[in-house]
């Protein structure tokens, strides 16, 4: 990123002016922030006249923004424009009669679209003596009447085998999903790569979580009986136990079990949630990697323990200790992920090393994950 007007604020240390510009890494605005940013940086070298020739903004516009910025303790954010879009909408007024014959048509014929409606539409509504809607308007009228769940949508009707009562399935609505966008983390916890390996041994099927730190390379992993989103849940939460920073974004697959309790978790630790692209595992690359090493060494040896699987989380834990504080990584130096994390972003090296080699704490952060 270009030189911007704030790095005259942040003399004590590259980590804290960086924790100022990720802020706005992500933001949809992040454009326009950027732009304010240079157009003030402009203003106290040139002053106001010069500013006011070159883009256009008065002196009040320029100190109203470094006021955003200095009420916001130096927060970029601040500086995007707030929304312009009106509090009161204009409604759509639809003749009663149309409305009802769009809706008795989508009963009788379920599915169909707005080009099939206008023919049998534009017919009754010259017989009534009503100007018939173009067939954009009518497909503007299927929507609001979607919106406000009045068409009737397909769903599924079965029994359960074991009480005998009738389930209905709807189809379910496709939700938006926040992609990554060649966001790239500098800082611990910044983006935390999580997925899930199913594990099949002599019919009995257990789900390995696994999780990486992209900066550190700091690793994690539970088994659960199944891959529910309520696992998946769960093992955030023992993630953020264990890791000895903070998190703030994680990437999934689009599997189910980042779904329903796994996102509702994540709104409420204000996390931001990544999918990766369908059929896309290189975007989980790192985590790729690291499921192939805990499988290859440790999982395919410990098949014995898959039926009991607190016994199989407790050597777990052993082996993720030895992978954290000891096991050398090529992609950080050849160092384990807390050492370098010690190293690179810890500002008091000397006094995290006290518990470096304690057992003690290596039993704490066994007893966090049970």
């Amino acid at each position: 990123m270009k030189q911007i007007y704030v790095e005259s604020y942040y003399h004590s240390g590259y980590s804290r002016y960086m924790q100022r510009v990720n802020d706005i890494l992500d933001h949809p605005k992040q454009k326009v922030i950027e732009q304010r940013l240079r157009i003030i940086d402009f203003f106290d070298d040139y002053g106001a006249e010069a500013t006011r020739k070159a883009f256009g903004k008065s002196r009040s516009t320029i100190y109203l923004w470094k006021k955003k910025l200095k009420s916001s303790v130096g927060k970029l954010s601040a500086l995007a424009p707030g929304d312009k879009v009106p509090h009161h909408k204009r409604k759509r007024v639809v003749h009663p009669f149309i409305t009802s014959f769009i809706i008795g048509y989508r009963t009788n014929h379920p599915g169909v679209d707005k080009t099939t409606i206008v023919p049998p539409l534009k017919a009754a509504c010259q017989r009534a003596g009503i100007k018939p809607p173009s067939e954009s308007t009518i497909g503007r009228i299927i929507h609001d009447l979607k919106k406000k769940g009045i068409l009737p949508r397909a769903g599924r009707v079965g029994i359960n085998g074991r009480t005998g009562k009738l389930h209905t399935w709807e189809p379910r609505h496709s939700a938006g999903k926040t992609r990554r966008h060649g966001f790239y983390p500098r800082l611990p916890g910044e983006l935390i790569e999580i997925d899930t390996v199913a594990i099949f041994v002599d019919g009995l099927k257990r789900y390995l979580i696994t999780a990486i730190d992209l900066p550190t390379r700091f690793a994690f992993a539970y088994i659960y009986r199944s891959n529910s989103s309520a696992c998946a849940r769960d093992f955030l939460s023992k993630l953020r136990d264990v890791t000895p920073f903070k998190i703030t974004r994680v990437q999934t697959d689009n599997g189910h079990e980042f779904l329903k309790h796994f996102i509702k978790a994540c709104r409420e630790q204000e996390l931001v949630h990544y999918f990766n692209y369908p059929r896309h595992p290189q975007s989980n690359g790192h985590l790729e990697r690291f499921n192939r090493t805990i499988q290859e060494q440790f999982a395919y040896w410990h098949t014995d323990y898959l039926d009991e699987v607190e016994l199989f989380n407790r050597h777990l834990m052993e082996y993720l200790i030895w992978y954290n504080t000891e096991k050398p990584h090529r992609g950080i130096g050849k160092k384990p992920p807390l050492r370098y994390y010690l190293d690179n972003f810890v500002i008091n090296p000397k006094k995290s090393n006290m518990c470096w080699t304690l057992t003690s704490g290596c039993l704490i952060w066994q007893k966090k994950v049970r």
